[in-house]
């Protein structure tokens, strides 16, 4: 796998398609990994836990796909759309892969400029280095999100470029919108990306099957996205090493990216297992005004992540 609509205009939504289940799912209540078979019926914690978020108000958006088969393992509202913070970095990086790929971006060093400039995450702002080449720029938002790296690789592809590109691979419902902001007025986007996890889940699966433009684009993204160390949503139920997870470990390996912000905790990714490989993506949005209510919402997605890995344990089945 790797090589060493519109924005719902409130957060707080009903979605009763995602509570397949129909009973609320306690936040302590995640399953422990048994590696089990059964089709969809593998997700049914996940479609509790995610279905009790909704019951309360959440928007909740899931997708897991076989990733060598295409088949749908699970779906829950996959094209709604939803803010996804840092995740849209996915988008902006296959432009900048296909522009390493075919020449137009080449060795360039980029400078670091005041417009650029965010207080979000990333090491850039915090580095003496005033200019970095666009790989390694790459690299920084791949890996940590790096808000002042994603800022001066979109000032040079420009957005235009990026949603050009995901249309051509016929992404139409998710897309980067908007760079990354310290306040958002009311003349600017609500978010720096917006995205359906149907959508999310079948670009990683691209990207896995090197179909994402070309193979070297798809290798170069999924590359630069391995090193991404946030596991503390779907992937933190895999067992890695959230700093050193490239390698094959206990017959797995994993893509995972993240996205977050208040009141968003958002995840696509690839994990390839000893029975078969998966692609996902989850998105909740809700009203972030407790800590309880944070904690629910990553407990619920660390569940989705405990079916993940018992369905990489099971060979696919055409």
């Amino acid at each position: 796998m790797v090589e060493p609509d519109a924005a719902p205009s409130s957060r707080r939504r009903r979605h009763d398609g995602a509570a397949g289940a129909g009973n609320r799912a306690g936040a302590g209540g995640r399953a422990r990994g048994r590696h089990r078979g059964g089709g969809e019926e593998r997700f049914s914690a996940t479609v509790e836990a995610l279905g009790a978020l909704a019951y309360d108000g959440a928007g909740v958006s899931a997708s897991v796909i076989d990733t060598s088969t295409g088949r749908a393992l699970l779906a829950i509202d996959d094209r709604l759309v939803q803010p996804v913070g840092g995740l849209g970095r996915v988008l902006l990086l296959i432009e900048v892969a296909a522009r390493l790929e075919d020449g137009r971006l080449h060795g360039d060093r980029l400078q670091r400029m005041a417009r650029d400039t965010a207080t979000g995450p990333g090491l850039w702002q915090f580095l003496q280095e005033p200019t970095m080449q666009v790989s390694d720029l790459a690299t920084l938002v791949a890996a940590t999100a790096d808000a002042w790296a994603t800022n001066a690789l979109l000032s040079t592809v420009g957005i235009d470029a990026v949603r050009e590109r995901a249309e051509s691979l016929g992404v139409e419902r998710s897309a980067f919108i908007d760079r990354v902001r310290d306040r958002r007025g009311p003349d600017d986007a609500p978010d720096i990306a917006v995205a359906a996890s149907g959508e999310l889940s079948w670009v990683m699966r691209g990207l896995a099957l090197g179909e994402v433009v070309d193979e070297g684009v798809s290798n170069r993204v999924l590359g630069w996205l391995s090193l991404a160390a946030d596991l503390s949503l779907v992937a933190g139920s895999f067992g890695l090493d959230p700093l050193a997870h490239r390698a094959l470990d206990h017959g797995l390996q994993s893509v995972a990216v993240t996205g977050s912000g208040p009141g968003i905790r958002a995840e696509a990714g690839v994990l390839r297992g000893p029975g078969s490989s998966v692609s996902y993506a989850v998105t909740v949005t809700f009203e972030d005004d407790t800590l309880d209510r944070r904690l629910a919402v990553v407990e619920a997605l660390r569940t989705m992540g405990t079916e993940v890995l018992d369905a990489v344990h099971v060979t696919a089945t055409r």
